[in-house]
This record gives C-alpha cells, sequence and structure tokens, in this order.
C-alpha cells in the first residue's frame, strides 16, 4: 500500500536493532524514516486499521484488523513449524544462542571482547550515543553479573517513570514521538530488559512496564482512539498498513518483543502476537512482499531500505524463540541478499546511491549496510551465496562495526564459515520488484558497474529517476547528483542521469504511485541488452506521449544509450548526465576525466545543443557536481550516444537515427541497429548477429 509524504530533513535514529530517540543531531543517525505530517489528524482509511472504542492499559485489545491465518497460510516457502513459545524467562533468544555467546567470551573471540569492554565501559558511566538497555542485559544473561541487569533495569526505569510523569500532566509520552517511530527501539528495550532481566524487576514495576507497553502498542495499532491516561491524543496512524515503509518494521519490534516476553504475565500479550505474526507478516508483509518486491530490496531505495535489517532481525530473534522460520516464508528475505550486494559497488566502500540519503548523502558503506547482510547470513547459514557475503563484509570498508552501540551485531553474527570468492556470482542481476538493473563486468575491485532504473515508483522516500543510469569505475563517472547534495533529499528528475522533458519552461515531474517497466532483459558472450518504457512515470501527461531507454552494455568498458522520446509541440527535451567532475565538451563529444576517463559520444540528434550544469552555482544545497546537458527541441525525437570508458572505443558512427556502429580497441567492430518506434534491436558483435526483442529472460545467480 503507498503512503505519499514529503520527506523531511530532520536526522532521527533508526540505529538497527538499537533504534533510539535520542540524538537527532548525531552524524550517526539514520534518517527520519517517510516521515508524516505533525498534526494529530488522521489520514485516509487505508492507512490505518480500523479504530474502536478507547481501551484503558490494562485492558484486553481490540482484534486485529485481519482475521488470524492458520499457522502455514500465507507462505511463500520455509518451515511449515507453527511457533513455540517459551513459558520461563529468559524467553527470547537466549536459548537457542547462549552456548555459542557464551563460548565466545570465554574463548576471547575478539567480536565477543570488544561487546563485553563498551558493555562494562556503559555500566561504569560511559555515554555512548544509541546505546540501549538491551546490552547490558544480555551481558547479564551470559555472566550472572548482577551488575548488568541492575544498570539495564535502571535505565528503562528511568523511561516508564519519564512516561507516567508526561501521561499523568495529559501529554502523550516520548514513545509517541514522530508519530511512533521509536516505539521499537523504546518498547522492544524495555522487553527485552523485562525477559532478560526477569528476576531483577519487582511485581509493583513488572505491573507499570506492562500497562505503559500495553498502552504505547495498543496506540500505535489504533491510531484515532490512542490514548494516554484520561486523554484520547491520536495520530496519522502513518504506515500502519504500509509494510514496504521502515516505520512498520519498528512498530512490528515492539509489537513482537512485548508480546513473546510478557506471554502469561499480560492480558494482552497473546494478542500482541496474533497481531505481528498473524495479521501484519503472514497477513500482510508476507503477501505484500511476494506482490510487491520479487527480487528484494526496498522500494524506499537504498538509504531508508537499509533499514530493513531491522525486519531481518525480527526473524532471527522469533525463530531462535519460537522454532519458526518466518524469514523463508517470503522469497523478498534470501533474495534482498543478492540484491544488495549488486548494490555494492566493487571498490566495496560505497553502495548504489538511489533514493534518500538523509543520514550520509555519499552512500559511503556503513554499519548499518554491515548489520544488513550480517543479518542475512544468519538468516541463510548454508545458502551458498552466504559463504560470498562473508567475503564482501572482510573484504569491504567496513570490516567490523565502527560505532560502540552497533558492536552487538559482530558478537551476534560472529559467522566462523569459511568465505568464498565473489567470482562466482553473475554481473548482472535485475530486481524487478523495486525496478533495479545491475550490471558489472566483473566481481574484481576495479571493475566497471552499471545501473538501469526501470519500475515502481510508490514510496516517498523514492526518487523521480525512471530511466536513470549510472557508471562507476574505481568511483564515479555517472552516478546521482544527490551524492553532492547537503540534504540527500533530491528528488527532481533534474538530479538524474535521463532525458528531462521541459514544458512551459519547467521539468514535467514524474508522478508518484507509477510503475515503469523494463520490457527486455537479453544477456550473451559480453554483453547485456536492456530495454524500458518509462512512459507510465508521467501519468498520461499531455506533453509526454513515449519514454523509452534501452542499453547494451558491451563489458567491460562501453554502454551504448538508445532512448525514444516523443513530446509534445513547445517542450524540449534535454540528455542529461550528473557526474562528479566537470565535462569538457569538444563537438558532439563531452569527456568526464575522474578516476578514469568516461567519453560520451553523441551520434543522435546532430543539432542538440551541449552545456554544463554546475550544481553548487546553481543552488545551496549542492557541493558540488555538475551535469551534461544535451538539449534538443521536443517532438518524436531518437537521442543515441556511446559512452566508452578509458579509450576503449576507437570510432563510433551513426547511419540515420537508429543504428550505431562502435569499433572497440581490441578491433572488434559492433553494429547496433535499434528499432525506431518499438523495442528490439539487432545485434552484430564481431561475426555474431542477435535478434534482441521483448521479453525479460530470468538471470542464473
Amino acid at each position: 500500500m503507498t503512503h505519499w509524504r514529503v520527506s523531511s530533513a530532520t536526522l532521527l535514529a533508526l540505529a538497527l536493532f538499537s533504534c533510539t530517540g535520542a540524538g537527532g543531531d548525531s552524524p550517526l543517525a539514520e534518517p527520519d524514516a517517510s516521515r508524516p505530517p505533525d498534526s494529530g489528524t488522521v489520514v485516509d482509511a487505508d492507512t490505518q486499521m480500523p479504530d474502536a472504542s478507547p481501551l484503558p492499559p490494562d485492558a484486553a485489545p481490540l482484534p486485529p484488523d485481519a482475521a488470524p491465518l492458520p499457522p502455514d497460510a500465507g507462505t511463500g516457502g520455509g518451515s511449515g513449524t507453527s511457533p513455540t513459545y517459551p513459558t520461563q524467562h529468559p524467553r527470547i533468544y537466549i536459548g537457542a544462542n547462549r552456548q555459542r555467546l557464551t563460548s565466545a567470551l570465554a574463548t576471547g573471540r575478539p567480536a565477543a571482547t570488544r561487546f563485553r569492554s563498551v558493555v562494562d565501559n556503559w555500566v561504569a558511566g560511559t555515554d555512548y550515543w544509541g546505546f540501549r538497555s538491551w546490552s547490558a542485559a544480555l551481558m547479564g544473561q551470559l555472566t550472572a553479573d548482577p551488575k548488568y541487569c541492575t544498570k539495564a533495569v535502571a535505565v528503562v526505569e528511568a523511561q516508564v517513570t519519564a512516561a507516567e510523569a508526561a501521561i499523568a500532566a495529559g501529554r502523550a509520552p516520548a514513545v509517541a514521538g514522530d508519530s511512533y517511530l521509536e516505539i521499537g527501539g523504546d518498547i522492544g528495550d524495555l522487553a527485552l530488559v523485562y525477559d532478560w532481566c526477569f528476576a531483577n524487576l519487582s511485581s509493583t514495576q513488572k505491573s507499570r512496564w506492562i500497562a505503559y507497553a500495553n498502552q504505547a502498542v495498543w496506540n500505535v495499532w489504533h491510531p484515532s482512539q490512542a490514548k494516554w491516561g484520561s486523554s484520547t491524543i491520536p495520530w496519522t496512524g502513518w504506515a500502519t498498513n504500509d509494510p514496504a515503509n521502515n516505520y512498520y518494521y519498528s512498530f512490528l519490534r515492539a509489537t513482537m518483543l512485548l508480546g513473546l516476553a510478557t506471554r502469561g504475565e499480560n492480558s494482552q500479550a497473546d494478542a500482541w502476537l496474533t497481531q505481528f505474526r498473524d495479521t501484519k507478516v503472514l497477513g500482510q508483509l508476507v503477501p505484500t512482499f511476494n506482490a510487491d518486491l520479487v527480487g528484494g530490496g526496498s522500494r524506499e531505495g537504498t538509504g531508508y531500505g537499509t533499514a530493513m535489517n531491522s525486519l531481518f532481525l525480527l526473524y532471527d530473534f522469533w525463530k531462535a524463540t519460537t522454532g519458526e522460520d518466518l524469514a523463508s516464508k517470503t522469497g523478498h528475505t534470501r533474495a534482498s541478499m543478492l540484491t544488495f550486494m549488486h548494490q555494492v559497488m566493487p571498490t566495496l566502500d560505497r553502495f548504489a546511491p538511489t533514493g534518500d540519503q538523509s543520514r550520509d548523502s555519499t552512500a559511503a558503506m556503513f554499519d548499518y549496510q554491515r548489520a544488513y547482510l550480517q543479518e542475512l547470513v544468519a538468516l541463510f547459514p548454508a545458502d551458498p551465496v552466504s559463504p560470498r557475503a562473508l567475503t564482501m563484509l572482510a573484504m569491504s570498508s567496513v570490516p567490523q562495526m565502527t560505532q560502540a552501540f552497533n558492536y552487538w551485531g559482530d558478537f551476534l553474527y560472529d559467522s566462523t564459515a569459511a568465505p568464498q570468492p565473489l567470482a562466482g556470482l553473475n554481473t548482472t542481476r535485475y530486481a524487478s520488484g523495486i525496478g533495479q538493473l545491475y550490471m558489472r563486468s566483473s566481481w574484481d575491485k576495479n571493475a566497471t558497474w552499471v545501473n538501469l532504473i526501470a519500475g515502481p515508483y510508490t514510496q516517498s522516500h523514492a526518487h523521480q529517476d525512471q530511466g536513470s543510469l549510472m557508471i562507476y569505475k574505481e568511483g564515479w563517472l555517472a552516478h546521482d547528483a544527490v551524492i553532492h547534495s547537503h540534504s540527500g533529499l533530491r528528488q527532481e528528475t533534474g538530479a538524474h542521469g535521463l532525458v528531462r522533458i521541459d514544458s512551459g519552461g519547467s521539468p514535467v515531474r514524474q508522478i508518484a504511485s507509477t510503475i515503469s517497466k523494463l520490457v527486455a532483459l537479453h544477456t550473451g558472450p559480453g554483453w547485456v541488452y536492456a530495454a524500458s518504457d518509462l512512459t507510465p512515470a508521467y501519468k498520461n501527461n499531455p506533453a509526454i506521449s513515449k519514454v523509452q531507454r534501452e542499453v547494451v552494455y558491451l563489458q567491460p568498458d562501453v554502454v551504448v544509450v538508445y532512448d525514444r522520446v516523443t513530446s509534445a509541440a513547445g517542450t524540449t527535451q534535454t540528455w542529461q548526465l550528473p557526474t562528479p567532475v566537470r565535462p569538457t565538451l569538444a563537438g558532439a563529444t563531452a569527456t568526464i576525466a575522474s578516476n578514469h576517463t568516461l567519453n560520451v559520444r553523441r551520434l543522435v540528434p546532430a543539432t542538440a545543443t551541449s552545456a554544463v550544469h554546475d550544481y553548487k552555482a546553481a543552488d545551496a544545497d549542492f557541493g558540488g557536481g555538475f551535469r551534461l546537458d544535451e538539449t534538443s527541441a521536443g517532438g518524436d525525437v531518437r537521442h543515441l550516444h556511446v559512452l566508452s570508458i578509458d579509450n576503449s572505443v576507437t570510432s563510433a558512427t551513426a547511419t540515420g537515427d537508429t543504428t550505431a556502429t562502435v569499433v572497440l580497441a581490441n578491433g572488434t567492430t559492433v553494429r547496433i541497429a535499434f528499432n525506431r518506434d518499438t523495442v528490439g534491436a539487432t545485434l552484430t558483435h564481431g561475426a555474431t548477429t542477435t535478434t534482441l526483442a521483448a521479453g525479460v529472460d530470468t538471470l542464473p545467480e
């Protein structure tokens, strides 16, 4: 389900499983998630669960918004085992992992030693940004040293006491802030400390903690009736029915952990478990992911999409606690491991900057990306892709967690499996659910990487980038201009490598809730062919009747791009390419000299006017970056370009406005004759001729 809002530039933490509401100004903070308006009004009906009469904190919750599914309903594969709920504390996670974790501590494995050290420092008074009490509670369980639970209980008690004071004053407590974004962190922390430090809590504390947590979780799922004390304080219900939105995973975390931790001691716990498992995961998330996210990944992009690591962590904690494998109920989970690996640049220090990048606009690898892949490996330890993922982690720019509040990730997911070379993976990956095609020349660090976007534009953190092209070789050659922005939120067409259409002097927008399509994908020896129809992105705008882009990637270093664009009289068409350095123009050729040199030869149209746009000079939000602009009058226009790296092409010529003849540096002649008006082409590569027609091939992994 799509919820569309304008992003806020506020930095709030989504620090994986240790979500925190503190430190909004910290450079480590994840961006505020798909943020709703600040008003307390309820949004339209499809964004929330049905409301009912408000309940006091200790009352039984209302039935969930859908009938519970039988244990195996809605599955997309994986274990058919129904959950078994432990009755003795500690219930969550530890039972299945105690021996492994205590052994790591006893034998002094580096990740365990680092984790213990930071927990000891925190207990002694060191203030680590983003650190959560559950880490100390975990150490209390593994070591039986009472100092850990003493500190953890005190910190959660302070949260509850502060909430009670706010409620007594007629206000919503902090957990309700930013549309309950931090409920996963706050109530999740409470639940884990409750479970892991159960013996340290008085009966009064247990009752107070449960009452507060019950009301918080109930309020999430009943937004217009949300109640604190005697005050009804409604909120928007943002993302409560959108499994593709990162807020949703915070809501799930609070609901799941509270149910598991307090079952048998909390009259509402069974309802929370039903809400988590049957209504939300099996009844909503699984069918949504199976329908919309084939191939893995997130439609929010690679910035906010990394928040799915918190979902993967819930899968792991649920399986360790109940024995049920929720991760395999949808193919999305495993597919996300492969898709993420293709999103990482060959240099293994950054990732594709798709969508909003408000935590770090440069899309550099960080702890969050490390955790994302670690958790997927843990969920699929016997999968043939997992040892290759371990190699990527070990060779990346983040071979271990860099921030103290994330050290738990290396401790929990300290794999002893033998890595395998990345070279065993296919060099092309198509994730249809997010509309991303990734191509590379090899899995070496000096490989060329190419990305074409053609798919859904259905989340608020996604960009107007349908048809966009990016190229990387030991650094960016053609990219998304968001990299140079201070905000990381530049969504407009002018920030992307596509054909921009201007009408009335302004760019024609791509429209949310539309789905462009990759209509052809074929591969052969040394080449990849893809064709996309981007017309739907403009949603029947009368100024545009056709936008199609076809790409032939000649591995390793040549990309031929053919665009069919038909726009109304009075419009202009600008073939544009954002670049990290200023392009040098010489007639119909532009040269981008960065770590490597990218030559852009315009074969068609001959009459286009070339220019360079300086992002920083034009807009204070940018700290650098340029854009190659090739502008021509609107109408039924064809654009034909040959992009080559490091003199890999000796000549490129056009026949009419459909055919490119390219002579490669190795002497091979490649002729590509595109159909003028319909998708398709004929590729002659040396002595071999291939007809390229519509149809998307299924690629091996």
